[in-house]
């Protein structure tokens, strides 16, 4: 009897408390407000890369809106009433799964890879002025599970352009995965957290999905990229 009243009551604050985890954004354009309309279309397919080539980055509306939606899912998830009773693991696995850098340093991490230099600009303006080699817009979007969505989803994508903002072609990875209702009530806490954990699988899977297509658009074959490389993009804010 008190085993079926602590699972119950376990249940019932997973419930309260998941109302309070923010809901995903909506994806914006990652040219929207960024580059000059329309932009024209580069005489090449390929994305020219060595170790003589510098890259320009300029994260997306889209990104910047989802970094902060999992900072803001970190800071909520399983807080609110009953929050003292929730179980420890549970909070770790929703902290755990909602890096809101993951996917940014993973990209910077592959583009580090096949570029002389990797310089993220806060804006057009400072990037422009510097006239890199090759622009990089980088686009994320996450979609983590909620008391109303056990859908989980995530999208990255790269889109490139010429010293001239000329677009030259796009690398974009994604995955997606549908849950079994994650609060239902005959769910013990260790398939709970089981559950919560597929969020960054999601995520994981989608970025080693943008590899291969990164390196397919590049005009020479380099290392096999990987987020193992710790070296952070140079950034000038």
């Amino acid at each position: 009897m008190k085993l079926a009243l602590a699972s119950t009551l376990v249940i019932s604050v997973l419930a309260l408390c998941a109302c309070s985890v923010p809901t995903p954004p909506k994806a914006v354009s990652s040219l929207d407000t960024l580059l000059p309309h329309p932009t024209g279309r580069s005489n090449t397919t390929e994305v020219k890369s060595g170790p003589g080539v510098a890259l320009g980055v300029i994260y997306s509306p889209s990104t910047q809106i989802n970094r902060e939606y999992l900072r803001d899912y970190q800071a909520n998830a399983g807080t609110g009433f009953g929050q003292s009773l929730l179980v420890q693991p549970i909070h770790d696995a929703y902290v755990a799964s909602s890096k809101p850098d993951m996917a940014v340093d993973w990209v910077n991490a592959s583009l580090q890879r096949q570029f002389g230099s990797v310089t993220v600009y806060p804006d057009t303006q400072s990037l422009r002025a510097a006239r890199p080699d090759v622009v990089a817009i980088v686009d994320t979007h996450s979609q983590l599970t909620t008391s109303r969505s056990s859908d989980i989803k995530a999208d990255v994508s790269a889109d490139f352009y010429d010293v001239q903002l000329n677009y030259i072609g796009t690398a974009k990875g994604s995955d997606a995965k549908e849950l079994t209702q994650l609060w239902a009530d005959f769910k013990r806490s260790e398939e709970i957290i089981a559950d919560i954990t597929q969020q960054q699988d999601v995520q994981v899977r989608a970025l080693q999905n943008f590899d291969q297509p990164l390196s397919n658009l590049l005009t020479r074959p380099t290392r096999k990229v990987s987020m193992l490389d710790n070296t952070q993009a140079k950034k000038l804010y």
